[in-house]
């Protein structure tokens, strides 16, 4: 598959194992499970990277743009970074060394997104100047844009009618530098790849702060020690006031009409996916709503390393910008783009504003949502566990997903785990051998019938199944003489075989790992029959030496050897088949050396 067919989130399934981590924490349910592999499903994912985060093996990944920036550098086009206002949290103390290592790993410029936040804020306050107010949803966020499209289209009408910051400082670098160019977004935010797959040119390409981080290790380029001869510039200056954007309300804060009140009531701020969705579902005011996936703005992207914390995130953030406003030169808007901006919406894209995109609904009858409940093991609401194991809140919300084709049944634990003991009982009951159980407690945590029937005698009526795992939790002394031989074995690399008698019959003990160190098997099996005819074979084998010693006395002098190792051989035959009871051995247990029966 070529960088160009991936998705901005892929899965390597190869490394997938089972965790449903992933379905737990997509805020949407945008991942299919087939054959107990996660897939992510396009037509339902908002990009909002959570999996990217959640996802303990790695297995989510974003797709690397690198590879499409070198290939631009070798084009005659001018390459020019938009570069989100959240980089100075990101790298933090090393603000300046960061563009400084954008323009040695080769760009042309770098520009700040944070530009187009500010012809986004000023084209706003234009709109509410005119109208009185801005009733809309920002378009700030690409993942909240692609949630309403594909889970609320009846709210799309209700979105800014304005392309988002840095679609719009796109547009504005074309506008002041013309269309042969090429423009890099570097920032946080994965859904910005989105931006840039369906309006090509707003921007060219989209790499998140991780991919520039793993491109500079990869080129030797450390920010500690990088020359700082190396001019730090912008283009075409530097970002003011909304470099703020970045942060929860910092929109709000931009505009002109909305700053510095001490309470908004028209314009209110909500981050995080489940808040967003939350509102959505709700009844909510007819004012201007800032709108972020991320929880407390975009400095929490998941295309961030986050090795700082949110506070500090903030801070760095906002430290930047009251020293950006005390600088001379800085950013204030262009009032005739903002105009345009506001006039033709996206059409500065050349594109038609957002359209809402059809999403199957996962709405079943009562009867399917049954019979899918029923594929679950789930035959009654006292089987409704809804415990989220399977990575959906609920049982019933479980069996939507079942019956839409995106979930397994093997994704139910609890029915894996009655699947589980069912068969194991099954197995146990049909063995015609005795087997126990044992933990490294040395308890039993199961048997089967014929080990019970083995060392004591209870009614039948008692030993159904029932009956059995009332033994469960018990000391596996209370039946075997020999407890203490299971604990040995729980250290052993192979676990040994040994003989004993019992109550007149020769018992063959196999024991088995089931988990390392932690369960132990035993099979119990009476090998009396086969016993019984080795002993005569034994008898049968001393009465051939018997007979023959007088013989082999008399041409002792002409078979020499061969006489000694004949009384060896049949010797050994002895040894082998008979049956020691030592009574000073281990209560009677002899080791078969080879774990096979000669």
């Amino acid at each position: 598959m070529s960088i160009l067919d991936r998705l901005p989130i892929y899965s390597e399934i190869s490394n997938c194992r089972d965790c449903y981590k992933c379905v737990r924490t997509c805020p949407v349910k945008a991942i299919q499970i087939k054959d107990a592999h996660a897939e992510i499903l396009p037509d339902r994912c908002i990009y909002c990277g959570t999996c990217v985060n959640e996802c303990p093996n790695g297995v989510k990944q974003i797709r690397n743009d690198v590879d499409r920036v070198e290939m631009a550098f070798m084009s005659k086009r001018r390459v020019i970074v938009s570069l989100a206002p959240s980089y100075v949290s990101e790298f933090t103390g090393y603000e300046e060394n960061f563009v400084r290592a954008l323009y040695r790993l080769g760009f042309d410029a770098v520009s700040e997104t944070a530009i187009g936040a500010a012809l986004v804020s000023q084209a706003l306050d234009m709109y509410i100047a005119e109208h009185g107010s801005a009733n809309f949803i920002s378009t700030a966020c690409p993942s909240v844009v692609e949630l309403i499209r594909k889970y609320f289209p009846e709210s799309v009408k209700d979105l800014a009618p304005v392309p988002s910051p840095l679609q719009t400082h796109c547009a504005y670098l074309r506008h002041l530098y013309g269309n042969d160019i090429t423009i890099v977004f570097v920032g946080p935010c994965i859904a910005k790849k989105v931006e840039a797959d369906e309006h090509p040119g707003y921007p060219d390409i989209a790499l998140t702060f991780r991919e520039v981080e793993q491109w500079l290790e990869e080129e030797n380029i450390q920010l500690d020690t990088i020359d700082t001869g190396i001019p730090v510039e912008f283009i075409p200056a530097k970002a003011g006031k909304a470099a703020i954007y970045p942060i929860e309300n910092g929109q709000i804060e931009t505009s002109k009409v909305w700053e510095n009140r001490f309470v908004e009531q028209n314009a209110l701020s909500v981050s995080g996916v489940s808040r967003i969705i939350s509102s959505l579902k709700g009844t909510h005011t007819d004012d201007f709503l800032e709108t972020l996936n991320c929880e407390g703005g975009c400095i929490n992207g998941p295309g961030t390393s986050r090795n700082d914390s949110a506070v500090v995130r903030k801070k760095a953030v906002a430290s930047h910008v009251m020293t950006r406003l005390s600088e001379p030169e800085i950013f204030d808007g262009d009032e005739e783009f903002a105009r345009e901006v506001l006039n033709k919406g996206y059409g500065i894209l050349n594109a038609k504003s957002p359209a809402p995109l059809a999403v199957k609904d996962f709405t079943y009858s009562e009867d399917d949502i049954i019979k899918a409940l029923h594929r679950l093991g789930k035959n009654g609401p006292e089987d409704e566990l809804n415990c989220g194991g399977c990575g959906y809140p609920t049982c019933r919300d479980m069996a939507r997903a079942l019956l839409a084709g995106i979930s397994e049944t093997e994704m139910c634990v609890t029915k894996m785990r009655k699947d589980a003991e069912s068969k194991v009982d099954i197995l146990l009951s049909t063995i015609p051998h005795g087997v126990v159980i044992v933990d490294n407690e040395l308890n039993i945590a199961d048997l089967n019938k014929r080990f019970v029937d083995i060392f004591e005698d209870y009614p039948e009526s008692f030993l159904d199944a029932e009956g059995l795992k009332s033994f469960r939790g018990s000391p596996v002394s209370m039946f075997v003489p020999f407890a203490e031989k299971f604990r040995e074995q729980f250290y052993l690399q192979k676990p040994a075989q040994y003989r004993f008698k019992h109550e007149g019959k020769i018992m063959r003990v196999t024991f088995f790992l089931v988990e390392s160190k932690m369960l132990l098997g035993a099979m119990f099996e009476d090998i009396t029959t086969p016993v019984v005819r080795r002993e005569a074979v034994i008898e049968k084998a001393e009465e051939v030496i018997s007979r023959s010693l007088n013989t082999v006395q008399q041409i002792a002098s002409l078979l020499g050897e061969n006489a000694a190792e004949t009384e060896i051989v049949m010797n050994s035959i002895i040894e082998e088949f008979n049956v020691h009871s030592d009574s000073s051995s281990d209560h009677g247990l002899v080791e078969e050396s080879d774990g096979t029966d000669k």
